[in-house]
This record gives structure tokens, C-alpha cells and sequence, in this order.
């Protein structure tokens, strides 16, 4: 679970109340991020846009190596042969 600092969350109100102060401090980088909390539970975060694609591009990358070692696995499984898969004929 990812920390949040004090000055690092703001209320769903605050937020709607003065939503143009906030963007402008997260693109002038005066906030890194912002989490947004609506009855005291965080709900979302506001990240710069290349942030996001960053962790986007990140996520994206885990995910296809994720998928590679699937592969990977099934074709070494379909390599072996188990007794199973074994037919024996008497003559």
C-alpha cells in the first residue's frame, strides 16, 4: 500500500471547490500527487500526465512479461510427456 503525506491529501469537496488551483499544481509540479479522499476513505489520485503514462508503460511491460512466461511455460509443458498421456498397446 503506497504512504500518503498530509499535504498530499485533499477532500472530494476541496477538490470540486477548487479543482483549477489543484491541476495547476500538480502540472507546475508543486504536487507530485494528490489523493482524493470522499468520507475519510482515499478514493483517487491526481498524477501528471507523464507520470501516469510512465507507470502506464511500466504496467504494460509487466503485463507482457507476465504473458511471456505463460507461454513459455505451456510449450515447456507440452514438451513433456507424462504417463498419462502414454498409450499402451499389447500385441
Amino acid at each position: 500500500m503506497v504512504a500518503y503525506k498530509r499535504d498530499e491529501i485533499v477532500s472530494a469537496s476541496d477538490v470540486a471547490r477548487g479543482f483549477s488551483t489543484i491541476l495547476n499544481n500538480i502540472i507546475n509540479h508543486t504536487n507530485e500527487r494528490l489523493a482524493i479522499s470522499k468520507n475519510n476513505k482515499l478514493e483517487a489520485v491526481i498524477l501528471d500526465i507523464q507520470e501516469y503514462e510512465k507507470l502506464q508503460t511500466v504496467y504494460d511491460l509487466f503485463e507482457e512479461n507476465e504473458i511471456k512466461q505463460m507461454l513459455a511455460q505451456r510449450s515447456k509443458d507440452e514438451l513433456e510427456v507424462s504417463h498419462s498421456k502414454i498409450i499402451s498397446i499389447e500385441v
